[in-house]
């Protein structure tokens, strides 16, 4: 017998090969159909959005990280801090001896005080002054009016002694007091004159004493400055970092002591290829995705883009006017600032890798 020829026996084993197949056949076909779904959806995507959007992973975690030193030298006292402590503003962080700040105010003080005494000596004086001249006033007027009298003494007695009247002695002795009576009259005038010229004399060394008093308050203010500045403070809030200060070293002004790292206002910096900024323009939305937190997207825009390269601020920048030339596609920092509602940013921190997007053309889409 022919071996296609069916029996009781190999009927059921057909119909199921031939079921299997079917079945193969609906699988493939809806494997085919949702693989032709899912391409179309992903070219739909594409054509929509995907083709518009930019992409980097080298893209970094950027903030205003706050270099911490003194305005004066001097020893470290304290340390109000430890590392990686969060701190608020206005928080002392560091505190320099005050000994010799807080000698160098009370000198200053007392070198005030000294000055404000000085001008107020000279101000008495010059209120003395004014009873002087006063007096060499009244003086100068009694000694005109006897000058006049001396002087209308002697005319008569020069008169009769002409006549005979009167003896020529009594004449020369009317004379001589006469002239005594204006040599006295000058001497009056010299010293209201003397007096009047002290009070200007007095009135310049108040001025003088004036100046010294303006500079003793500014030595007195830079003192109370100087002093003031022995107790470092937190000039925003974050995160203590980067700790060099040691309790009883000596450090310079200017010496870096510690950093604070910012916890809010923090932003990415994306360096794109330069192949990719064709559309891109401040106000582009991005989305950020750090490495730190693989699970979480930050939502952002474009703040800015840099005005040149990577390349041109390096130490080195290139020189590529020689003989061997290869063209290297070059990079430029794109600031993408953090909207208001990423702020918490949780463990970002300054320097952590991210992974930026840039949706360059959501207007052109739709």
């Amino acid at each position: 017998m022919s071996d296609h020829v069916l029996t009781r026996d190999t009927a059921p084993r057909a119909e199921t090969a031939r079921n299997r197949w079917a079945f193969r056949r609906t699988a493939l076909a809806a494997l085919g159909l949702a693989a032709l779904a899912g391409a179309g959806r992903y070219g739909y995507d594409w054509w929509t959005v995907g083709r518009f959007v930019e992409s980097t992973d080298d893209a970094y975690v950027g903030g205003n990280v706050t270099p911490i030193a003194p305005h004066v030298a001097g020893f470290v006292q304290q340390i109000l801090v430890a590392d990686n402590e969060y701190v608020r503003a206005g928080q002392p962080l560091v505190r320099l001896d005050p000994a010799d700040f807080a000698a160098a105010q009370s000198h200053a003080q007392a070198v005030l005080q000294a000055r404000q005494a000085t001008i107020a000596n000279l101000q008495a004086k010059r209120t003395l002054q004014h009873s002087v001249i006063a007096g060499a006033e009244a003086d100068l007027a009694a000694k005109q009016a006897q000058a006049v009298f001396t002087g209308q003494e002697a005319e008569r007695y020069r008169s009769l002694a002409l006549t005979a009247a009167g003896s020529r002695q009594d004449a020369q002795k009317a004379q001589a007091a006469d002239k005594a009576a204006t040599n006295a009259v000058l001497a009056a005038q010299a010293a209201v004159q003397a007096g009047t010229q002290q009070l200007g004399v007095l009135d310049t060394e108040i001025a003088v004493a004036t100046a010294d008093l303006a500079q003793a308050q500014a030595d007195l203010r830079a003192a109370q400055l100087n002093l003031g500045y022995t107790s470092i403070a937190a000039p925003v809030a974050g995160y203590v970092g980067n700790r060099y200060a040691q309790v009883g070293t000596y450090v310079a002004a200017g010496t870096n002591l510690l950093s604070v790292v910012p916890a809010r206002g923090l932003w990415v910096d994306a360096n794109f290829k330069e192949d990719q900024l064709a559309r891109m323009k401040p106000g582009d939305p991005a989305t950020v995705v750090a490495d730190v937190l693989p699970g979480r997207v930050f939502q952002g825009h474009v703040a800015s883009l840099a005005p040149a390269t990577g390349a041109v601020f390096s130490v080195i920048p290139p020189q590529n006017a020689t003989g061997n030339f290869t063209k290297i596609v070059q990079r430029v920092p794109v600031r993408i600032a953090l909207d208001d509602g990423s702020q918490a940013l949780g463990p970002l921190r300054v320097g952590l890798s991210t992974t930026a997007r840039v949706d360059t053309g959501r207007e052109a889409a739709r």
